[in-house]
């Protein structure tokens, strides 16, 4: 017998945690329209502008000319082509690391990364707020798992000591946390894991193009060697295609290639986006100044938030989340700024803990000042209206 899904759906609905689709009627831009109306969006993770870059588009649309819509077969088949190739180089030349493994999704990379690394005999720490892809790879490795508080150092030692016999252990974590905006504090955990053997691994689907000088990434911001971690990563955020990758010795990649299922086992990514992904790196490392907007664009928002008296997370990233608490407050919110021109999602639980509703504005580098200063002023409006401030 079938649940009943009405009735889920009526659950959900009276505890203000039903979700519903928009259907985007533009490209991701600082500005989208839904329903006909056009919005300034603080909603999409493209945060170097790229995933509607002319350039990009060009390299897409010539590779679908040369190589076509889809690559017909699995890597190890036949569907390993070229541009799959001069990705996965461009990215390990671009993560200073010896190689990179890409696949069709940031979710996918970790259900085929964490498994492979590690199996029922060895011992995963995680940090609390991990990415739901990272939980949900960790237990489909079947080792025991403990989660230590979130970017509490103390903790996880605390965690690692009562390891008791040696055996493998991963240490799991985000470079930058996507709902909270704030960094791992890397250096302190590859001490642990170099004090207590253990392997880090990290998540940096929103740190990389973002974080660093070069936006290379949360390792480049802390300036730690990236040989002495794994990487993985989306390639859909601010490189502004799709998929995910490993990035990290040359072995690793030869053992993902021999063991990773959701490698083996997965049409291989469109040749199209691998080029674009190409096209996306290359224009990240020869124009510093998206970067650089970026940041100032960061900056002034968080600056105009912080001074209206608005709750907002430990954040060092173009990620800006407002606290709201509850899932109803945080829904009026969205509809009030909605209806004032701005679309900014009400991110509520599971994907956040109970009592940590918020709203998540995320910046790029293309948004004007006049947008942001409109955004803030909303806010004030919508704030005040609402005895959020």
């Amino acid at each position: 017998m079938l649940r009943d899904f009405e009735q889920e759906l009526n659950n959900l609905e009276t505890r203000y945690l039903r979700r519903q689709l928009r259907i985007a009627e533009s490209p991701s831009e600082p500005t989208i329209t839904i329903e006909g109306r056009r919005f300034i969006s603080m909603a999409s993770n493209n945060y170097l502008g790229l995933a509607n870059h002319p350039a990009i588009k060009r390299a897409a649309v010539e590779a679908i000319e040369r190589w076509g819509v889809g690559a017909g077969a699995a890597r190890l088949m036949s569907g390993t082509m070229t541009p799959h190739h001069q990705l996965e180089q461009d990215l390990a030349q671009f993560k200073q690391v010896e190689a990179a493994l890409t696949f069709g999704t940031g979710y996918t990379t970790n259900l085929g990364l964490i498994p492979s690394l590690i199996d029922r005999d060895g011992f995963i720490l995680a940090d609390r707020f991990c990415h739901a892809s990272l939980i949900e790879a960790c237990r489909l490795a079947k080792a025991r798992l403990r989660v230590f508080h979130h970017n509490d150092i103390e903790h996880l030692e605390k965690l690692l000591k009562k390891r008791g016999r040696a055996c493998p252990t991963l240490v799991v974590t985000e470079g930058v946390f996507s709902m909270d905006g704030d960094l791992a504090p890397l250096p302190d955990l590859l001490t642990l894991c170099r004090q207590h053997e253990a392997t880090l691994v990290i998540d940096d689907a929103h740190g990389t193009g973002v974080m660093g000088k070069n936006g290379r990434g949360t390792a480049e911001h802390f300036g730690v060697n990236p040989q002495d971690l794994i990487q993985m990563g989306t390639l859909s955020k601010a490189i502004g295609t799709s998929g995910g990758y490993v990035a990290g010795t040359a072995s690793l990649k030869d053992y993902l290639i021999n063991t990773s299922k959701a490698f083996i086992y997965t049409t291989a990514q469109p040749p199209a986006i691998a080029a674009g992904a190409s096209a996306a790196i290359r224009i990240i490392q020869h124009e510093p100044a998206r970067l650089e907007r970026l940041r100032t664009n960061r900056n002034a928002l968080q600056a105009a938030l912080t001074n209206l008296g608005f709750q907002l997370t430990d954040t060092q990233s173009p990620i800006l989340p407002i606290i709201v608490k509850s899932p109803e407050r945080a829904l009026e919110m969205a509809q009030a700024l909605y209806e004032a021109g701005v679309y900014v999602p009400a991110i509520r639980p599971p994907t956040v803990p109970k009592h940590s509703s918020r709203l998540r504005l995320t910046v790029s580098s293309e948004h004007t000042q006049e947008q942001l200063e409109n955004v803030a002023r909303s806010l004030q409006e919508t704030g005040q209206t609402l005895r959020v401030i």
